[in-house]
């Protein structure tokens, strides 16, 4: 059977795994470290995206843990609430916090808490890796190598399915609107809250997060799984419909 089999499907299965555990796990870590933290030892944190502000109290990374004023856009009075250092913790606990701290700007109020601690990430980007996650899954279990991204990206698809699609043509006018149905909502609402005085809730943070981590890993998956090497040649690619592969000039 050639690679492009649905029997053999090795490589696809070990990326969506790797995919799977490595956002799985976090997720996971996100709600089960403040849980075993002491009760009331993460203060409610209000940093900047991309930089560490909690990494010490007084020293390096310890932007933080000043006094930014009480109605600061970035930031908060972190002095009159406790300061808090994500170094002062147990190993596990320390990278999850790190990681959160230099990805997302934990602001309080968008962010949920467990055990009177805050979580490392606020309720859009859980619900992002939430979706990274599910979209690893999806492609381990369905995925398939099919020289292009755009075919691999489709492939989690009957053929029977998506036959339509190949008889005109439009596998990556497929492609994009998928991934312009999962990305647009977290778009629209995060630059409505940014332009204007919208303000979302972290339900609707944590939904729009799960659609756009959910089709950014599929696409993801589907990229570094097209392998065309794994080939003989073009024309032995299976495609719906009996569609060939055309490789021009």
């Amino acid at each position: 059977m050639l690679a492009n089999g649905r029997n053999e499907r090795l490589t696809e299965k070990k990326i969506g795994f790797i995919m799977a555990s490595l956002t799985g796990g976090y997720v996971l870590l996100l709600f089960i470290t403040p849980l075993l933290l002491a009760t009331n030892s993460v203060p409610d944190l209000s940093g900047r995206a991309n930089r560490f502000d909690y990494a010490t109290e007084d020293g390096w990374g310890s932007w933080g843990n000043n006094n930014h004023g009480e109605n600061a856009e970035i930031g908060h009075n972190q002095e009159e609430i406790g300061a808090f250092s994500w170094t002062e913790l147990n190993p596990i606990a320390a990278f999850v916090y790190a990681f959160g701290d230099l990805n997302c700007h934990q602001k309080h109020e968008r962010s949920w808490e467990i055990n009177g601690n805050q979580l490392a990430v606020c309720a859009r980007d859980v619900g992002l890796f939430i979706g990274l996650a599910a979209g690893a899954l999806l492609w381990r279990k369905k995925g398939l190598n099919r020289w292009t991204i755009r075919d691999s990206f489709l492939s989690v698809f009957s053929d029977e399915k998506i036959e339509f699609v190949y008889e005109k043509d439009r596998r990556m006018l497929a492609m994009i609107t998928l991934l312009a149905l999962g990305t647009i909502p977290i778009g629209i609402d995060g630059f409505t809250q940014l332009l204007t005085l919208y303000e979302s809730t972290n339900t609707i943070r944590l939904i729009t997060g799960m659609g756009a981590g959910f089709i950014l890993s599929w696409w993801f998956c589907a990229a570094i799984s097209s392998k065309p090497n794994k080939f003989q040649d073009a024309g032995s690619v299976k495609l719906p419909a009996n569609a060939k592969l055309v490789i021009k000039d």
